[in-house]
């Protein structure tokens, strides 16, 4: 007799055993179960909404792969790549590079809590997790790989992360705090709660709108077929959040403040300047912030409220961060160019009008900024509109401390935020990185690329030692993805004020 679906759902996703040769903390250590105040039988409790079934898995997945590969094919025999805008290639070089190898580390997190996971339940889960991780990794590599003859830089997609470069450095640290460092308790609420429930829908759903809009069909369905295993895995989060707000809420709250801020930097480098700087100004659909406010902020608020979580401390400074920070950032790339492995982009007037009904304080903070670089290119200037050392890197989440305000004399400043621990200063982009740093200063060792640099790690110490030690060669260090083009029309305005661009 043939059972039915829900008679039998419930023995292949709880299998579980009662132990006889060894006892419990045996096999899930603390350290790695991460169980901590919570009690092990309150763990019986954990379950996901999203319920599957491993050949209803493989079923859905078959579906997925064939779909996404056939689309993959058709489109590599036409010259859809060569119509691209080449800033919208950059954004893709950037994601490729960034998050390719990002997705074979959540296999390392996945597989964590398919075999220390406190509930059957959520090592069934994770072991479907795992599966997924592997299948973006592979393909987003193989959706690179045969571009590399077109384009070297989506070589990176592969090389970024194994490099000395100071964005796969700053993605290092956060994947090691983030899938690797912690318990599977923390990894549950710091990936797929965090991360994967806060912020991949920028990624994966935004962006995948955007390159629809600018053409680019191939990418748009490779991250939407991404994105779909997201959605289900997950879920892990919100059982595990729960169980960890019942009996330990102190725990839960920091956990989910700390990976939201981290997330919030990340992606403030990754998708903020994809969206409002390198997609072109007619395929742009929302702003960064707009997108931020409706998909991100208001979810993420209402969603740790139903669990009884509060704000994060921090909230204000995140805020006023949707203003600054990727526009920062994306001075910051564009200028260090040469040590990234694609294209930014500088501002046409078309774009700094779009950028200025968005955010109405950007030409305040950056307008007269990208005019001198303009005027200084024009002049024949270039060794002005290009790096002589490196950018003074956060200690925390590694990114550039560029983060510009205009104070109450009306001086353009960019803020740094340090403090002094055991005879050593520290610098920060924000306060949030200052205070999580502080937290966490005694399991942290990553060394930013500056610290490496003035420890004499780097040689020579001049600009090719650095690109040399990045692994940055002529044929795939970034450059200005217009060509410069954008300059021109800054040629016909009234110059900057000596001193008010510096």
């Amino acid at each position: 007799m043939t059972l039915r679906r829900e008679e039998w759902q419930g023995i292949v996703r709880d299998v579980d055993w009662t132990l006889g040769y060894v006892d419990d903390e045996a096999v899930y250590p603390d350290w790695l179960s991460g169980t901590g105040k919570v009690p092990r039988e309150a763990w019986s409790a954990w379950e996901e909404s999203y319920k599957v079934a491993y050949p209803e898995y493989v079923a859905t997945q078959d579906e997925k792969e064939t779909s996404a590969y056939a689309v993959k094919a058709a489109l590599s025999r036409s010259n859809q790549y060569e119509q691209l805008d080449e800033a919208w290639r950059s954004s893709v070089k950037m994601h490729l590079g960034g998050i390719a190898l990002v997705e074979y580390a959540a296999v390392y997190g996945e597989s964590r809590m398919a075999r220390f996971g406190l509930s059957p339940a959520w090592r069934n889960m994770a072991v479907m997790g795992t599966l997924d991780e592997i299948r973006h990794g592979q393909l987003s590599l193989s959706f690179a790989h045969e571009l590399v003859e077109r384009d070297p830089q989506f070589d990176w997609a592969h090389r970024a992360l194994l490099t000395n470069d100071w964005v796969a450095i700053a993605l290092r640290a956060l994947i090691d705090n983030m899938m690797i460092g912690g318990s599977v308790v923390d990894i549950a609420i710091q990936l797929p709660f965090a991360f994967e429930t806060g912020f991949t829908n920028i990624q994966f759903v935004a962006l995948a709108s955007d390159a629809l809009e600018a053409g680019d069909v191939a990418f748009a369905n490779l991250i939407s077929s991404i994105q779909t295993d997201e959605a289900r895995h997950s879920q892990q989060g919100g059982p595990t959040l729960e169980v960890l707000v019942e009996h330990d809420p102190v725990r839960a709250q920091w956990t989910v403040d700390k990976f939201f801020w981290l997330s919030a930097r990340a992606f403030a480098a990754l998708t903020g300047p994809s969206m409002d700087y390198n997609t072109p100004v007619e395929s742009r659909k929302y702003s960064y912030r707009e997108f931020m406010e409706e998909w991100i902020i208001d979810q993420f608020v209402r969603t740790i409220q139903d669990y009884g979580l509060k704000r994060p401390w921090y909230w204000d400074e995140f805020i006023e961060g949707l203003d600054v920070w990727h526009h920062s950032l994306q001075m910051g790339e564009w200028f260090w160019r040469p040590t990234l492995w694609w294209k930014p982009v500088g501002v046409s007037p078309e774009s700094r009008e779009w950028l200025i009904e968005k955010y109405p304080n950007w030409d305040v903070l950056y307008g007269d900024k990208w005019k001198l670089l303009a005027e200084n290119i024009n002049a024949g200037n270039m060794h002005r509109a290009l790096p002589e050392t490196l950018p003074w890197l956060c200690n925390y989440c590694h990114l550039p401390t560029c983060n510009a305000t205009y104070g109450r004399d009306g001086k353009w400043r960019v803020r740094n935020h340090s403090l002094k621990h055991n005879g050593v200063t520290y610098h920060f982009c924000t306060k949030g990185c200052r205070q999580i740093w502080w937290e966490d200063r005694d399991a942290l060792n990553s060394k930013t690329v500056v610290e490496r640099f003035l420890a004499g790690m780097i040689q020579p110490m001049d600009v090719p030692g650095i690109l040399g030690y990045m692994g940055l060669t002529p044929d795939v260090m970034g450059d200005d993805a217009g060509a410069y083009d954008w300059t021109e029309a800054y040629a016909k305005t009234e110059p900057v004020v000596a001193g008010v661009g510096g």
